[in-house]
């Protein structure tokens, strides 16, 4: 497995990440885009029943192990990290799921041209070369093939503060996406489907507890909906959802 020096380091920080038994400072946050991860969870299970799916970057299998319970034909989840596998298939052991888990440079895999129906990923591309990933998942896409990321975005203002605040809590290499990652994409795919996420939901979050339960939560996730309507706040929004197909 040939790797370059940023898969070096994006290797080394996520092998010390998973190998801590407590959880990221930052995940206290998440819940702002639980929305986000409903309609990724929902878009997934929707194209994955007798399909051949690929969780492209599956870190310990959380999500991989909610897909391969949606009955695809095959699942198959990789990773660079070694200790993110090596959990993940402790954990599909304990849980009694078949999921082909293996470790690989997600830029350049093993797997052969077409093998899949459907790949997704969380906050997997911007740790990687986009254009060498991007290029990847169109060659492992089968014909009208379909892909599912979730990624966050790099042109909030506020947010990119405390990311510069914050250098050891991501991986020096990491870049949110920006206006150019999308045109790139649109290109090599068509016609995407890009929703935004996490504005008010964000800025407000410590106003709300559970927002699977919160009506708080659900206003401030109507009024995300409707302001990034408006092409010029969407730069506000935290992440998004990408959805493509192959040509």
């Amino acid at each position: 497995m040939n790797l370059s020096d940023v898969n070096l380091r994006e290797r080394e920080f996520h092998n010390k990440l998973h190998l801590k038994n407590k959880s990221r400072f930052e995940n206290i946050f998440y819940k702002a885009i639980y929305n986000l991860f409903k309609d990724f969870y929902k878009t997934i299970e929707e194209g994955s029943e007798g399909k051949t799916v690929l969780d492209y970057g599956c870190g310990i299998g959380s999500i991989t192990e909610k897909v391969a319970r949606q009955n695809p034909t095959k699942i198959v989840g990789v990773d660079i990290s070694d200790i993110s596998i090596s959990k993940a298939i402790d954990n599909a052991k304990k849980e009694n799921l078949n999921i082909e888990y293996k470790v690989e440079n997600c830029e350049n895999s093993s797997f052969p041209s077409e093998s899949f129906d459907l790949i997704y990923g969380a906050g997997i591309l911007h740790h990687l070369d986009l254009e060498k990933s991007a290029k990847e998942i169109n060659r492992l896409l089968k014909k009208n093939g379909k892909m599912i990321f979730m990624e966050p975005l790099g042109t909030n203002p506020l947010i990119n503060f405390y990311r510069k605040l914050t250098p050891k809590a991501r991986s020096e290499d990491e870049h949110p996406f920006t206006k150019k990652d999308f045109i790139f994409l649109e290109k090599l795919y068509g016609n995407l489907s890009i929703k935004y996420y996490g504005f008010f939901t964000l800025f407000f979050f410590p106003f709300y507890r559970h927002p699977e339960k919160s009506k708080f939560y659900n206003f401030l996730s109507c009024l995300d909906n409707f302001i990034f309507k408006i092409k010029f706040f969407r730069i506000f929004a935290w992440s998004v959802l990408i959805i493509g197909k192959k040509i």
